[in-house]
């Protein structure tokens, strides 16, 4: 129905009593978890002056955070959406000892506190732990080195490619693949012409979960990483050590910008995702 311009203004309080309960009970929830928490975010950072903003967020210790936390986190959700499909595949294609085992293994990063997490990774990939004291005498170190955040990004953000993936990979039937075969088409050519089509979106869709949980990442990271700024320092340590020095302008500009970026970020993933459904079709 159109409104039209004579139309009494609508009262949005009337407007949500009128919605069913499902509506009102999910739009109050966003409003209170997402709405009013980002708009108070935006807010204070728009009583900062446009040149000290500009200033506080183009600082060069802040660039530098951007550039290890996105960067880092892209690079470990690419991986992960390799290595997360190929792990995918062999759970639903292959039956093994310990299967359910590794189910489980695959599903722990959900569960496991990101603090423990990180401690364990920094023992195992110490120069003294069991991976870390192989690679030592190589001139490979990986604990408090960027390579240690990527380390970590890969382990928190694995699952979300697997988990994404697998149900997909289940549901495409097993005579599509012999139809392929029987018409001349080799293993390679029946999984990149036929199988991958159809798992794109889902892949993407992982990879963007996996890119979202390594950005906002925390705990496993400020364990494993020394923290130095232009070395491995991530932008959400940098905010923490803001707020620790009372600098509260400063923190909430870098969150600001944390914010515009990954939403930014989370556009351009929609949109490869939108192509990766097309592209299905």
């Amino acid at each position: 129905m159109t409104l039209s311009a004579a139309s009494p203004s609508i009262n949005p309080l009337k407007a949500l009593a009128q919605l069913s309960w499902p509506w009102r009970v999910t739009f109050i929830y966003l409003l209170f978890m997402l709405l009013l928490p980002l708009t108070a975010l935006v807010l204070r950072a728009s009583t900062v002056e446009p040149g000290e903003f500009w200033r506080i967020a183009t600082d060069p210790v802040a660039v530098s955070t951007y550039e290890v936390t996105f960067g880092t986190a892209l690079i470990a959700a690419l991986i992960n959406g390799v290595l997360g499909t190929l792990a995918a595949w062999v759970l639903v294609r292959y039956r093994f000892p310990f299967q359910k085992g590794l189910e489980g293994l695959i599903d722990l990063p959900f569960a496991l506190p990101t603090a423990v997490a990180g401690l364990t990774l920094a023992t195992v990939y110490s120069d003294n732990g069991w991976i870390g004291s192989l690679l030592a005498p190589l001139g490979i170190r990986i604990s408090f080195t960027r390579l240690g955040v990527g380390v970590a990004m890969l382990f928190i953000s694995f699952s979300f490619v697997v988990r994404t993936v697998q149900p997909v990979l289940q549901e495409i039937e097993k005579e599509v693949e012999e139809a392929a075969w029987s018409l001349g088409a080799s293993r390679w050519q029946t999984f990149w012409k036929v199988l991958l089509p159809q798992l794109m979106t889902a892949i993407l869709t992982g990879v963007a979960l996996g890119f979202s949980r390594a950005v906002g990442e925390y705990g496993s990271i400020v364990i494993i990483a020394s923290s130095i700024p232009f070395r491995d320092l991530i932008s959400a340590v940098l905010v923490i050590q803001r707020l620790e020095q009372y600098d509260y302008t400063g923190a909430t500009v870098i969150g600001t910008v944390l914010l515009l970026i990954s939403l930014v970020s989370l556009i351009a993933i929609n949109l490869l995702q939108a192509w990766g459904r097309r592209h299905e079709a």
